[in-house]
């Protein structure tokens, strides 16, 4: 195989979702984590990979260089199309990123023309007349409205890119995508005559989203969450489903959470309730001196080791506000991630083989405290949300990279609840 598909995500967790994407569309899918160099190598006989990044929220120049550094490594490993993966609630910081990134992707690749949709029904993300809706509310109206680093306050999808760029917004209608990849293609080029260069796609379901994929094929950038990626992923006939990827057996199990979205409190809620080991970090405490980190291993080394234990330094809406009015947003963002980094790489020295992982920014500082650049895409455990392998000094670690948003309210429990090497 050679590889087909070459992806920038603009968060860890993003990164995982879209992997999943690709994997579920039939494609060997390999995610490294962090701007790739020289020496980064790829899984042999991938037909996807996807480079996940921290660039969501970063300064729109440094996004931009960290993208087109990405995408350049990505075409000298054979990628013929990139697909840029930002959150299906089309997060960005008031100047970008999404528009910058975009821009700079394809005018490193020489296109006038990209098709975009955060649209991710498994999720209930859709897209009608350019409106961006969570289940039956507008974005502008669900409870991601209150997002902690990047608040969505409309869900006008052209009046959120537009400021993002200098190149002209367009829609292309559910109706016209309901007519098929012909109609679909026809009107990207119709746009693309007329000077637009960014076009927004409706989508209400996957059939919406495969139509969309067959009519991208041959543009040379792509923009979307995972759903249009997985749209792509199968109008590239990929052949049977992916090699299974085996997990480790044994070992001890944790959950690693900084996320303060209202999906993942109702999985700690669960996980608490169900009777298993919880902890909440004190992030004020840890923020004056106080060894928070050692507090907590003396915790987890009383826990029973058979049982899946929780660390968190998740919060209410108001306990966020609380402490982001003492310690500032991006002061108390930082101790969130050096805390659970830190942590991170202590249990797994402890004999931790399976960690799941709440929060984009939470992933990232994890993985890079553990040193993980590279990991192959495994089975889901809920859409959106796969296991992973990386090989580390400690042997195989299994990693589940959630973003805050997704999964079921017992994710955490049912993930952790069997060995993973019975699975």
């Amino acid at each position: 195989m050679t590889l087909r598909i070459g992806c920038i995500a603009d968060d860890f967790t993003g990164g995982t979702d879209v992997a999943a994407a690709f994997r579920r569309a039939g494609l060997r899918t390999a995610l490294v984590f962090g701007t790739p160099d020289a020496a980064t190598a790829l899984p042999p006989d991938c037909d996807a990979a996807v480079v996940a990044l921290k660039s969501r929220s970063t300064p729109a120049a440094e996004a931009v260089a960290d993208s087109t550094t990405a995408q350049n490594w990505l075409w000298a490993q054979g990628a013929a199309q990139i697909y840029f993966k930002y959150c299906s609630t089309f997060d960005s910081t008031a100047h970008g990123n999404i528009g910058p990134v975009s821009d700079a992707l394809l005018d490193a690749a020489g296109a006038t023309v990209t098709l975009h949709t955060p649209a991710s029904p498994a999720n209930g993300r859709t897209v009608y007349q350019g409106h961006l809706f969570v289940h039956d509310q507008l974005l502008s109206d669900s409870p991601l409205r209150h997002h902690p680093l990047n608040p969505m306050t409309d869900a006008s999808l052209p009046r959120l890119l537009t400021p993002q760029t200098t190149h002209p917004v367009a829609l292309i209608d559910w109706a016209t995508v309901r007519s098929g990849p012909a109609a679909v293609r026809d009107a990207l080029l119709t746009h693309q005559r007329n000077g637009v260069r960014h076009v927004i796609a409706d989508a209400l379901t996957d059939d919406d989203l495969a139509v969309l994929g067959a009519a991208a094929l041959e543009l040379p950038v792509v923009a979307g969450a995972a759903g249009l990626a997985e749209g792509l992923g199968h109008a590239y006939h990929a052949t049977g489903a992916a090699t299974p990827v085996p997990l480790p057996a044994g070992g001890r199990a944790a959950v690693l959470a900084g996320s303060c979205s209202a999906r993942t409190l109702e999985q700690i809620a669960q996980f608490y309730a169900a009777g298993l080991p919880s902890l909440h970090l004190d992030v004020l405490a840890a923020a004056t001196g106080r060894d928070v980190v050692t507090e907590a291993l003396a915790w987890y080394d009383a826990q029973d080791p058979a049982a899946p234990v929780l660390i968190y330094a998740s919060a209410s809406p108001e306990e966020l506000a609380a402490v982001q009015a003492q310690l500032g947003v991006a002061e108390a963002a930082a101790h969130v991630e050096e805390l659970l980094g830190a942590l991170a790489v202590h249990l797994v020295d402890r004999g931790v083989n399976r960690l799941l992982v709440a929060g984009g920014e939470t992933s990232g500082a994890v993985t890079t405290a553990l040193g993980v650049r590279a990991v192959l895409v495994g089975d889901e455990a809920d859409p959106g949300v796969p296991w992973t392998t990386a090989d580390t000094k400690n042997g195989t670690l299994a990693l589940m990279l959630k973003s805050g948003n997704f999964g079921a309210p017992d994710l955490f429990t049912r993930a952790l609840a069997t060995p993973a090497g019975d699975r």
